[in-house]
């Protein structure tokens, strides 16, 4: 999936202004540089003017400072360097780990976005990409999954 919208799918789940998700970054590298313009630029649906792509190390940063929000920092561990390829699996493993979903909350957010997925299939996306089962997630597993998790963070009402 592309990065910007992964970006904007979960900026919109957790309702975050633009300075809120530099804050968000910033949580897990203070030093990296980001505003909140940069960022509004990142959220432009693709063919606005002032469009501009979500390099991996924005997401990247962002998914992890997500993590510390949710789960706080463990500081007797050294910090983990920033992933330099985001894929649609490393975004599945970063938010099950800032929201702390189990198997089956997973199954629970697949399911309520219309895209069950049998246990099997879920637990080759998040094995190691040498395993001889591991599966890369698609687009639409993601898409689905966001989709999910959306329901389930913001409920309509």
């Amino acid at each position: 999936m592309i990065n910007n919208d992964v970006l904007r799918s979960i900026r919109y789940m957790l309702d975050l202004s633009d300075g809120m998700v530099v804050d968000t970054i910033h949580l897990a590298d203070p030093g990296f540089a980001v505003d909140a313009a940069q960022v509004h630029d990142f959220l432009r649906k693709d063919d606005e003017p002032l469009f501009e792509s979500c390099p991996d190390a924005v997401l990247s940063r962002f998914l992890d400072g997500l993590i510390y929000h949710y789960r706080g920092r463990d500081e007797s561990q050294p910090q983990r360097p920033p992933e330099k390829r985001v894929t649609n699996n490393l975004v599945l493993k970063k938010l099950r780990v800032a929201f702390e979903l189990k198997d089956v909350d997973m199954h629970a957010i697949f399911e309520a976005a219309g895209f069950p997925m049998s246990k099997p299939e879920l637990s080759a996306l998040f094995r190691q990409p040498d395993h001889k089962n591991y599966r890369e997630c698609g687009d639409q597993a993601l898409r689905n999954f966001l989709k999910g998790l959306t329901q389930r963070v913001r409920p309509a009402g």
